[in-house]
């Protein structure tokens, strides 16, 4: 008996000793997984043998993946090179309609304060621009970091794709052993709570892609009325920001609009603070019916999910929060969690 249980802990920490170094194989083993029901569509509807069905969905799934990555690239790469073209004449329009003239007022007014007023000033701007030298370099040394995983994310891509078709090919038999290791209720209540999981996951998938659209149309309309150049280009950024922990759109559109009223352009600046507003308004208020359409949770849980995760956790709580309730709700239907209370 503690034979027994010594190596089923010795399994069990060897298992979560190689997950932190096997990403690449879980990933295409659960896409193995999510494409499964099309590989036995395919065998079903079309009359293939296992292989060529395979080799069908593979095709398909990679060449829309590498499709999307090179569109995805390709345009936003000519905005890219166009906004880096005209960075240079912007930073000296900024530098000339709003920080000469701020400094110019400052010297007018400074003259009429006292000094301690002139001292904490000038200590707060110090301050500022130490940190914005601090968050430059930061995201010099980022930018490097990250160009320097390039060659080992190709890599990774590459174990990804290899064991990914490995995995299809294989898939009935790994699931035939996975079962064989389990007892039937066992198994049972395991693929219960993986078909609920993955499920889930889609739809919050679903959910992630639907707001970010939402996002990405609200953002691109505002500032196509507003006149701003670069509007593809400058509406993904934005759902890149609100996609990001921590920041938001507001951490794009606020300084925006701050500076557009220094250097006044005050219809400019008012604009991307209603466009601001308004993103997160619509968002806040889609969010929970969204989130309970392709979540199978109800209203009422989605929002108090995403308000107490957002409260606990910041803005990360956002997805812990409905993954939490998710998780909860599966194992529950499961039997691995029985609750019985009576009052």
């Amino acid at each position: 008996m503690i034979s027994s249980w010594f190596w089923r802990f010795v399994f069990a920490g060897g298992i979560l000793f190689l997950i932190p170094y096997s990403w690449p194989l879980l990933f295409a083993l659960g896409t193995a997984a999510f494409l499964e029901k099309l590989i036995v569509f395919m065998i079903r509807s079309w009359r293939l043998n296992r292989f060529w069905a395979v080799l069908l969905t593979f095709v398909c799934y990679i060449g829309g993946l590498l499709s999307a990555v090179y569109f995805a690239v390709s345009v936003l790469a000519g905005q890219v090179v166009t906004f880096a073209e005209k960075l240079p004449r912007l930073i000296k329009e900024l530098y000339y309609s709003a920080i000469l003239p701020s400094v110019g007022q400052w010297d007018k007014y400074s003259e009429k304060l006292p000094a301690n007023v002139i001292s904490s000033a000038e200590r707060a701007v110090e301050g500022g621009i130490r940190s914005l030298e601090a968050f430059l370099q930061e995201l010099m040394q980022g930018t490097v970091q990250l160009a320097a995983l390039v060659p080992g994310f190709f890599i990774d891509f590459l174990i990804y794709v290899i064991a990914l078709f490995l995995f299809c090919l294989e898939f009935p038999i790994i699931r035939k052993k996975a079962k064989n290791l389990l007892k039937e209720t066992t198994y049972q209540k395991i693929s219960l709570v993986c078909s609920d999981l993955s499920k889930a996951a889609i739809g919050f998938l679903k959910a992630q892609v639907f707001l970010s659209f939402i996002t990405f149309l609200l953002a691109y309309t505002g500032l196509w009325i507003l006149g701003v150049p670069f509007t593809l280009l400058l509406s993904i950024l934005i759902i890149l920001v609100d996609i990001l922990p921590i920041l938001g759109t507001g951490s794009m559109l606020v300084p925006w609009a701050v500076i557009a009223i220094i250097q006044g352009n005050g219809h400019l600046g008012i604009g991307l603070i209603i466009l601001f507003f308004s993103i997160t308004v619509i968002r806040r208020i889609i969010e929970p019916k969204v989130y309970s359409a392709n979540l199978g949770l109800t209203p009422i849980a989605s929002l108090i999910s995403l308000y107490l995760g957002l409260k606990l956790m910041g803005f990360i709580g956002l997805f812990i929060g409905p993954a939490a309730v998710i998780v909860f709700e599966t194992l529950k239907k499961a039997g691995f969690i029985k609750l019985k209370i009576k009052m």
